[in-house]
């Protein structure tokens, strides 16, 4: 029986709970144990994977402290730690923000901008097995996640 508020798709049972649970648990592996690029990215940019991301948010732009915490899901003083070791490293520096001078924002300079880009490339690298797939099997799965993406 079809139920209109589900857009007219059947409701899922529990055969269907099991198996989007079973696909949940086996992208998790695929992604968080089988291919999880942070040691790579970590090791490469000889930094830990917190550090890492927040090189990543900041390469967006300019942010206050403030912002980069939230994105961070990082409370402020840990975020501090963080800038500050990315300051000392010469990936990051505090400026004053023009838009309210008496607070600071958090940019990336030159060597931060190529580290977050080599982050970026070593994180988006598609492991072997995906890549040996068929183009077919490629696409489905890109309609998947481009799907539960919204």
């Amino acid at each position: 029986m079809e139920c209109l508020d589900t857009g007219g798709h059947p409701e899922p049972g529990e055969a269907d709970a099991g198996m989007a649970a079973r696909v949940w648990q086996g992208m998790y592996t695929l992604v968080l144990e089988r291919h999880d690029r942070r040691k790579a990215v970590a090791d490469a940019l000889g930094m830990s994977f917190s550090r890492v991301r927040a090189l990543r948010r900041l390469a967006a732009g300019p942010i206050t402290l403030r912002e980069l915490a939230e994105r961070l899901t990082a409370d402020p003083p840990y975020t501090t730690v963080i800038v500050d070791d990315l300051v000392r490293r010469g990936l990051a520096e505090r400026i004053t923000n023009p838009a309210d001078r008496r607070s600071k924002l958090v940019h990336l300079t030159e060597e931060g901008e190529a580290k977050a880009a080599l982050a970026t490339g070593i994180l988006a690298t598609p492991p072997d097995a995906l890549l040996a797939l068929p183009p077919e099997d490629i696409r489905a799965l890109d309609r998947v996640v481009a799907k539960l993406l919204g």
